[in-house]
C-alpha cells in the first residue's frame, strides 16, 4: 500500500512548528518532503531563521535575512520581503496618531462651536 503524502496544512504546521517539537515521525516526514521539494526546503530555513532572529531579538541581521530571501525563487517571501523594506525605510509620521491632534482640542473643549454643532448633528 501507498503511504498518502501529508497536506499542506501538515507541512505548514510542522515548518512553523520549533524543531524540537516535532516527534520523530514529523521530523522524518518533514525530512523527506524537504527531498523532494527544494522550494520547501528554502522556505523551511527562511522561516526557521526569521524565527531566530525575532525570538532571540537579533535586531542586527533582517538584512542578511532579507538578502538571503531575495535570492531564492520564492514569490510569497519577495513579497514580504518588500513590505519589510518598504516598513523599515519609512520615516515616522509627525504625530503617534493622525487624529491627535484634532481629537486632543475636541476633548479640552477648544474645538468650537462649528465643530460641536457637526458632532451634534452627526451624532458623533
Amino acid at each position: 500500500m501507498i503511504a498518502r503524502p501529508p497536506s499542506p496544512r501538515t507541512v505548514s504546521n510542522w515548518i512553523l512548528s520549533r524543531p524540537e517539537t516535532l516527534t520523530e515521525p514529523e521530523q522524518l516526514e518533514l525530512k523527506t518532503v524537504r527531498t523532494h521539494c527544494p522550494e520547501l526546503d528554502a522556505l523551511t530555513q527562511h522561516v526557521r531563521s526569521f524565527a531566530v532572529m525575532f525570538t532571540q531579538r537579533q535586531g542586527g541581521h533582517p538584512p542578511a535575512w532579507l538578502y538571503a530571501v531575495r535570492q531564492d525563487d520564492l514569490p510569497s517571501l519577495h513579497t514580504l520581503a518588500v513590505g519589510m523594506t518598504a516598513t523599515a525605510t519609512r520615516s515616522p509620521p509627525d504625530s503617534p496618531c493622525p487624529g491627535a491632534p484634532a481629537r486632543s482640542r475636541q476633548m479640552s473643549g477648544r474645538a468650537g462651536s462649528a465643530l460641536l454643532r457637526k458632532r451634534v448633528l452627526l451624532g458623533q
